[in-house]
This record gives C-alpha cells, sequence and structure tokens, in this order.
C-alpha cells in the first residue's frame, strides 16, 4: 500500500476533528461520545499523527520558533504546515470538550453552549473567551442579589 500523500492526511485529520466536534454539539450528554471520544480518543489520535509528521520530517525542516520569520520559514515546508494543522485540530477540540465540561457542570444551557463551541471549532481561543464570559454572565444572573443587598 503506498504512503498516503500529505492532501489525504489533512481530508482524513479534518474529517477525524470534524466528527469529536458534532459529538460534543450533537450528544453532549452522552459523556462516553462527547467526553471520551472527543476529548481524548480524537485528540489522542490527532496527537499521535502529529508526533510522526514531526519525527519524520523535522529534520529537513528550516526555520523555527525564534522569531515570526523563523515560524513563516518552517510552515513553508506542506509537512511542517500540515503538523501544525494537525496541532490546531488536536488542541482545540482538546478545548472544546473541556468547555462542554465545565458548562455542564455550572449548569449552563446546551443551547447556550452551541455558538462557544463552533466559535471554538473556528477561531480557538476566541472561542475560549467567550465561554468564560458567558459562564460569568451565567453565574452573575444567578446570585441572589437582594440577599446580597441585605446583607
Amino acid at each position: 500500500m503506498p504512503p498516503m500523500s500529505l492532501d489525504d492526511a489533512f481530508s482524513h485529520a479534518s474529517r477525524l476533528a470534524m466528527l469529536g466536534w458534532l459529538a460534543l454539539i450533537l450528544l453532549p450528554r452522552w459523556r462516553g461520545v462527547s467526553h471520551v471520544v472527543s476529548g481524548l480518543v480524537i485528540p489522542a489520535t490527532l496527537s499521535l499523527g502529529y508526533v510522526v509528521l514531526i519525527a519524520v520530517n523535522w529534520h529537513d525542516a528550516k526555520g523555527g520558533f525564534a522569531s515570526l520569520d523563523g515560524v513563516a520559514a518552517l510552515f513553508q515546508s506542506r509537512p511542517m504546515l500540515l503538523a501544525g494543522w494537525v496541532h490546531y485540530l488536536a488542541f482545540d477540540l482538546v478545548l472544546g470538550a473541556w468547555i462542554l465540561r465545565r458548562s455542564q457542570e455550572a449548569g449552563i444551557p446546551h443551547l447556550l453552549m452551541i455558538p462557544v463551541l463552533l466559535a471554538t471549532f473556528l477561531f480557538g481561543p476566541a472561542g475560549f473567551v467567550l465561554f468564560l464570559l458567558l459562564r460569568a454572565s451565567v453565574a452573575l444572573s444567578r446570585e441572589d442579589r437582594i440577599a446580597r443587598a441585605l446583607a
């Protein structure tokens, strides 16, 4: 069997991550799916792919992480660019699973979480900030302001 092309690896990794995101959005209460599959199994699989890409291609990579120009040079390599993409897919999905668990602990309605999860899928850190703001807003709205005012 011939080795998988980088384009095929990109497609497979992206589809795998999409399955994890769909599980978080559509099956939030099925903990075996949303927590184990999306928070552990799929990110671990993507991480293994990342490790293989780095192990096989790092020795040929130009550039590095010491400057923006170094990172730009590093990502001139298609295998390293794919490794960076897989890195994002894995860590954003871990973050999405973490956000979902914290939202459930905080009792945030899932319908409010769907835009947060979508923002995390598309823009990682922006979704995290949105979650923090939503969680703080929900907590503030549940405070017993009358009891605090009388105390």
